[in-house]
């Protein structure tokens, strides 16, 4: 049996982190390692305990989640953050994925949703509910200068790796279905985020749906 996944739930609400780590510890794949309820206390605990995933909620006091994202992605670029929070805070949607979350969950998702969702973190994908998808790539639309269209930076390999990844494939996944080793499926995404200036496989994931190489219908 695998080791269950380690959960650090950050929110400032104490019936909130109650609920979220009674709904995880129904099922054996999770632990839930520690709880905080505010930035600087979630900083501290991702440091101690080494969370293999953390839940981290966007409106706290002392220090808000995007503070602490980054913080806690500088003294650990591997960390794996998924937002969870409300649509009421839309606003920050973006610049949490900018900090390097690597996805973002509504709360008032389902427990398999949740579930679902930690595990893609887990494993190095992006979790992004489409609604939120949607809401990024208009941002990215309306934000973004116009940049060289990516036909003339990515080789075809890269095109087709940078569809899988938006696909939610593993690089291990990737590897076999194009028939190559994981170490140059690592170099291929390696390069795609270095050419797009993209920080992690959700930026990637995002800039797949912008530019038509990945439909939100066919996820």
């Amino acid at each position: 049996m695998s080791k269950p996944i380690r959960i650090l739930i950050v929110d400032d609400h104490a019936v909130v982190r109650k609920g979220l780590s009674a709904i995880l510890e129904t099922e054996q794949a999770f632990e839930v390692v520690g709880e905080a309820a505010n930035g600087n206390q979630a900083v501290w605990k991702a440091r101690s305990l080494q969370p293999d995933v953390i839940l981290m909620d966007l409106v706290m006091p002392e220090k808000d989640g995007i503070a602490a994202i980054k913080e806690i992605k500088k003294d650990d670029p591997q960390a794996k953050i998924l937002v969870i929070t409300s649509f009421s805070e839309d606003e920050k949607v973006f610049p949490a994925i900018k900090a390097g979350a690597l996805g973002y969950l509504l709360k008032d998702s389902s427990p398999d949703e949740l579930m679902q969702a930690i595990q893609e973190i887990y494993q190095g994908k992006a979790s992004l509910h489409p609604t939120i998808a949607r809401k990024l790539i208009m941002e990215l639309k309306q934000d973004e200068p116009k940049s060289q269209p990516s036909e003339q930076v990515l080789t075809a390999r890269e095109v087709d790796v940078l569809n899988l990844i938006a696909h939610g494939l593993s690089n291990q996944e990737i590897a076999n279905q194009l028939m190559v080793s994981e170490t140059t499926v690592r170099f291929h995404v390696s390069n795609i985020l270095s050419k797009l200036h993209l920080a992690n496989r959700t930026q990637a994931v995002l800039y797949a749906l912008k530019e038509g190489y990945a439909k939100l219908d066919d996820l």
